[in-house]
């Protein structure tokens, strides 16, 4: 079985990069998701709920207006009007007003009561009902002083003995002949009456709470699913809005407490339908989509994560080769090489690391050479300390014997010798004092003395600290004998001079002489030069200092040629003199 096992850093910290982004996206886009969908369908219940409070609104003005033009025909009855003009009915016209009333074009009337103008009272035939009755139900108490307009009021039956809250409908009986008092005409309606209302679109009323209220924020009907009830706080938030000096939509999706709410008031009437949608009702879709949206983004998340796995391990796979060829590698074994082809830049990668190794490889073997070179060196520099020696404790001899046979000229010479070979040879470091290196070209001078028969002369001046003042060694040997050899050749009396001294910061040393000069087919001469400063005097006495590492000068067929690496004209000095 394939174990997926992270073993690579590099694969990790991808993995938790990826990881994390992918967990920020999903939470930003679910968010948004969730925002969006969660506004559709809530804009979606509430409109459609909307809608219904609408319809309802519409169907209570529909009640209103029969109401009004029921009593209008009532009123317009010509036994009615009779009534307010008779002193007095006989039985016949009573029972033929009751039975009118009886009969009346409204739907849903449950009891009927009319006072006329006389106090003589019509009701229903089975009860007998007198004014003494109708005064103390005070039901004409809820009429207001609006003697045109038809009444709707929410109150207690007192006056048909039933006890129970009811919507009652009341119009003033006015005479159309002349100006009388008027009569009365109140209507009880059944529970039916308003629920025609209320049961206009049932199926869609079954998770919401339906509700009219009277002008004085009574209850008169209501609806509401299985368990729950209108509260009081829905109830006193609907009549604040419905107590405005307005009518028809009050209030389109309303927050209030336990859900939304959609209120209508009808103008006549001033009855007030009103649905509140609870919370629960508006989340319920939510919460399915947001089921799904959880079971998408939990499948988008694991595809996510084995992907990321796969694609990182396929990424980190030529790397984790890479560090475990580094890691191995002891050494010695310079075979082992990378063979990547990702067509990416770890194909650089691993062709650097294989020409690294390569090099390598190339240097061991260049220090190995270098270190048998180094080896034989130190055993010629060691046989080199060996030879002076011996070669000093011969001068010395030679020198013995030359004392002891009185020639003090082989004597001299067997010093000067002897002096400057232990300068030359001794000393073993490059670096020397300016003392050591005159007295070298001193014993030198003295050797081509005794050789040439004091062919010439010579002078040195030193304006330096000598002992304190370092330089290159055998500088000045090599100038004194191109002087000796090619400056004076076969002329006698000649003067060399010799010169050092500090110009600025740089010790500059001078060979002159008063012979012949250098001749156009003289032998090459050649004098490598150190680091240091190089000064070039013109012909016409301007002088050019040099700052250089290394170089040589050389004379040939009476040409000077200066080479040098790496110099640059440091300061222009003028004229010398």
């Amino acid at each position: 079985m394939k174990k997926w096992v992270i073993k690579s850093g590099i694969q990790r910290k991808y993995l938790r990069y990826i990881m994390g982004l992918l967990l920020l996206a999903i939470l930003l886009s679910s968010i948004g998701v969730w925002i969006y969908v969660r506004q559709s369908l809530t804009t979606e219940v509430t409109d459609k709920y909307e809608f219904l409070n609408e319809k309802m609104g519409l169907a209570l003005d529909t009640l209103s207006k029969e109401a009004d033009e029921g009593t209008a025909e009532c009123i317009t009855y010509d036994q009615v009007q009779e009534s307010l003009k008779k002193a007095s009915f006989a039985d016949v016209e009573k029972n033929s007003l009751q039975k009118y009333f009886a009969y009346m074009n409204l739907d849903h009337v449950a009891e009927y009561c009319y006072v006329d103008n006389k106090n003589n009272v019509y009701a229903r035939s089975y009860s007998h009902i007198d004014y003494e009755d109708f005064s103390d139900s005070h039901l004409e108490d809820y009429m207001g002083d609006s003697y045109a307009k038809t009444q709707w009021f929410w109150a207690k039956d007192t006056l048909f003995g039933t006890e129970k809250e009811a919507l009652f409908i009341g119009r003033y009986v006015h005479s159309m002949e002349y100006a009388s008092k008027p009569g009365l005409l109140l209507i009880k309606m059944n529970d039916g009456f308003l629920e025609t209302i209320l049961g206009k679109d049932r199926s869609m009323t079954d998770e919401v709470q339906i509700g009219i209220l009277d002008k004085k924020g009574n209850l008169c009907a209501d609806w509401c699913p299985k368990g729950t009830k209108i509260s009081d706080a829905v109830k006193q938030e609907v009549y604040k809005i419905s107590a405005q000096e307005t009518s028809g939509i009050l209030a389109k999706s309303r927050r209030v407490s336990g859900g939304v709410c959609s209120i209508y008031k009808e103008s006549s009437s001033e009855m007030t339908v009103f649905t509140v949608v609870p919370s629960s009702v508006m989340t319920q879709g939510t919460m399915r989509v947001l089921t799904v949206l959880i079971g998408i983004y939990l499948f988008v998340a694991v595809v996510a994560v084995v992907l990321s796995i796969y694609f990182s391990k396929r990424f980190t796979s030529p790397i984790r080769e890479i560090s475990e060829e580094m890691t191995q590698f002891d050494g010695n074994d310079f075979s082992r090489l990378i063979e990547l082809n990702t067509n990416t830049e770890l194909d650089q990668i691993g062709h650097s690391y294989n020409k690294m190794l390569k090099n390598i490889e190339n240097l061991l073997a260049e220090i190995k050479e270098q270190e048998g070179v180094l080896r034989r060196t130190e055993l010629n520099m060691l046989l080199a300390q060996i030879n002076p020696h011996f070669l000093y404790n011969t001068l010395d001899t030679i020198y013995m014997l030359a004392r002891i046979n009185g020639e003090e000229t082989t004597m001299k010479m067997i010093q000067a010798l002897s002096k400057y070979l232990r300068l030359s040879l001794s000393k073993g470091s490059d670096i020397v004092t300016v003392e050591d290196e005159l007295e070298n070209v001193k014993s030198y001078m003295e050797i081509q003395q005794i050789r040439n028969a004091n062919l010439f002369r010579y002078e040195i001046e030193c304006k330096v600290e000598e002992k304190s003042t370092w330089m290159l060694k055998l500088i000045l040997q090599p100038l004194v004998e191109n002087a000796i050899k090619h400056g004076i050749g076969d002329n006698t009396g000649c003067t060399i001079e010799v010169r050092v001294f500090l110009e600025g910061e740089s010790l500059v040393m001078t060979v002159r002489d008063d012979g012949m000069g250098i001749l156009p087919d003289h032998e090459p001469v050649l004098t490598v030069i150190k680091q240091g400063t190089l000064t070039v005097v013109e012909p016409d006495g301007d002088r050019h200092m040099f700052e250089v590492t290394d170089g040589f000068i050389s004379f040939d067929s009476n040409k000077l040629t200066v080479a040098v690496e790496r110099g640059h004209d440091v300061q222009y000095s003028g004229t010398a003199e």
